[in-house]
């Protein structure tokens, strides 16, 4: 049977979540009339992933046995699962466990080898690029790295204690995130998700279940979203910032992961040629000439 999980909620939580927001149509089943309760119900997503309903209602309820790959992929074909919530099925369904022996949060094989520290030459990459705004974080939304623009458009980052230095927690903790923020809601969306795919992937990670806890007490509005359960996989995509000296300011977002680390990403924002966004960012750039310090 599955470990639970305590961050990011069990398989069976999971599995319920998804199967109500899908209707019979969007399944491919013939529609069934007026039902008590939205989405699919247990026995036709067995019939779907070709399972009995006991077997399913089993996996629901925590009583069966670590499910094989090919269960998980039809699972996940039937719920009309992207790679990313195809993911967090698997992080559910094989949870790490606790080290033995170890101190309180060290987990056996949690990063496989990949190293947590910060390497000096991705805060070189980031510096060189001098003409536009670039980070790297990790999946508990950490500034690990930053550079001028950065410091300049999004957070003066190396005047912050190093534990505000997160990005969940300006978001919903910072009184001024949503005039920074101008598509709040969404940022806050995927930023949720990025932090439950995080819990699905070590799950008794200390620090992570601090920033979890500290959100929750802090904001109604994480603690909806956290409900919701929904998973995001940073890639890219477009955001849009506010700044005083500057205005708004729209830019496109690309992102890296780098190799060999624990799941440590490069975000590099980029504006059009042309644009009015590129003539913000010139003006933010020689405004804020002086170099920016690390820390």
């Amino acid at each position: 049977m599955a470990d639970p999980n305590p961050l990011a909620g069990s398989l069976g939580e999971y599995l319920r979540t998804r199967r109500a927001l899908l209707t019979p149509e969007d399944a491919g089943l013939p529609p069934t009339g007026r039902r008590r309760v939205p989405g699919l119900r247990r026995e036709e997503v067995a019939e779907l992933v070709g399972l009995s309903t006991d077997y399913y209602v089993r996996l629901e309820q925590g009583r069966a046995d670590r499910p094989s790959d090919e269960v998980l992929d039809a699972i996940g074909r039937a719920l009309r699962l992207g790679p990313a919530e195809r993911a967090h099925l698997y992080d559910l369904a094989r949870p790490p466990r606790r080290a033995a022996g170890g101190a309180a949060g060290r987990v056996a094989g949690r990063t496989a080898g990949r190293s947590e520290a910060l390497r000096p030459a991705l805060w070189r990459v980031v510096e060189a690029m001098a003409d536009t705004p670039a980070l790297v974080m990790n999946d508990r939304n950490d500034v690990l790295a930053w550079n001028r623009m950065a410091a300049a458009l999004i957070a003066d980052f190396p005047r912050l204690p190093p534990r505000e230095r997160n990005m969940a927690r300006r978001l919903f903790l910072d009184p001024d995130a949503r005039e920074v923020h101008l598509d709040w809601a969404e940022a806050a969306r995927t930023t949720v998700g990025i932090l439950r795919m995080a819990a699905g992937r070590r799950p008794h990670d200390p620090e992570l279940v601090r920033l979890l806890g500290e959100l929750s007490l802090g904001s109604q509005e994480f603690r909806t979203l956290w409900a919701g359960r929904h998973v995001h996989e940073k890639s890219h995509g477009r955001k849009r910032f506010h700044h005083p000296a500057v205005g708004e300011v729209t830019l496109d977002y690309e992102t890296f992961r780098a190799p060999d680390t624990a799941h440590h990403l490069l975000v590099v924002y980029t504006a059009a040629p042309g644009s009015r966004a590129e003539e913000a960012l010139g003006l933010l750039g020689a405004l804020t000439a002086e170099p920016v310090a690390r820390h």
